[in-house]
């Protein structure tokens, strides 16, 4: 399969990722368009023996810092009164998307550390020690990150009374 196709079947992922870092789908796009180029441009330096997925999550993970940095923060988090207007008036089959939009919320509300790790590790199913590659950071330091992450959203959503959650390892 050659580099483009490769990278077209990346693109699902690299949103979703996107997504979690930014919190905003407008900067999501513009970050992995951004990636996407700047994959294009490097690929020469790509070793096709080691995964593409964690090589994209990577660049896309530094070409977001690199934006923190140079724009400073790049998403606002609501307040939880602005995210809780209009919430008591919803119908009992509704409850399911209050409670995917808590989980958004309370994955917006962790700190970039914490919401890349869980991230990875919960929503894109990768092994520690792939996440320990594409972060750069010890096994250890990802397994005490996702464990601390997997605590505040517990927290956070059983203050907005999701207690009902199970535990997944």
């Amino acid at each position: 399969m050659d580099f483009r196709r490769q990278l077209s079947t990346e693109l699902p992922v690299l949103r979703r990722f996107s997504r979690a870092l930014t919190g905003d789908p407008a900067l999501a796009d513009d970050l992995v368009q951004d990636c996407l180029e700047r994959a294009m441009l490097k690929s020469h330096l790509y070793d096709p023996s080691r995964p593409l997925r964690a090589w994209l999550f990577t660049m896309l993970r530094n070409l977001h810092i690199s934006g923190i940095r140079r724009n400073g923060r790049s998403n606002v988090v609501k307040t939880v009164d602005d995210l809780m207007d209009g919430e008591d008036a919803v119908a009992p089959e509704q409850e399911h998307r209050l409670a995917a939009g808590s989980v958004q919320e309370a994955l917006e509300r962790l700190s970039q550390q914490h919401r890349e790790v869980i991230v990875l590790v919960g929503l894109e199913e990768m092994s520690y020690r792939d996440v320990s590659e594409i972060l750069g950071v010890p096994v250890g330091t990802v397994m005490s990150r996702l464990s601390r992450a997997r605590e505040q959203m517990r927290q956070m959503l059983e203050e907005r009374g999701h207690t009902g959650l199970r535990r997944v390892k």
